[in-house]
């Protein structure tokens, strides 16, 4: 599929996917006439890629967990290592730390609210 297809079915701009493949985070084949053609795949891909960046994870980051996860299901593939499960570990870490901080700045707001309702 060419790059305007791949964008709109993934919801990913042109100049994102273009990025994507500087960064070696996805791959096109060429046609006769220079056109990228993305395989049908590329569009688990993306997604996968736009999950990662969800989460926080920048591209060099994503771009060492990508060979070892399945694309369909984010599982990890036959070449998943102890690396990836530590760097994963990692990530899931700092997330829940985040998570924690956020928690934090809510409940002090929902304090200060009350107080200015008058609880």
């Amino acid at each position: 599929m060419r790059i305007g297809e791949l964008a709109r079915r993934t919801g990913v701009s042109e100049r994102s996917l273009r990025y994507y493949e500087q960064q070696g985070l996805l791959t096109a084949g060429r046609t006769a006439g220079g056109h990228r053609d993305y395989a049908e795949v590329a569009v688990d891909r993306v997604i996968r890629i736009q999950e990662l960046y969800a989460a926080g994870l920048n591209s060099s980051r994503i771009a060492r967990l990508l060979p070892c996860m399945r694309d369909a299901d984010g599982g990890p593939s036959v070449v998943a290592t102890p690396q990836l499960v530590a760097d994963l570990t990692e990530e899931r870490e700092r997330i829940d730390r985040m998570i924690a901080d956020l928690v934090r700045s809510r409940d002090t707001l929902d304090e200060v609210i009350d107080a200015a309702r008058g609880r």
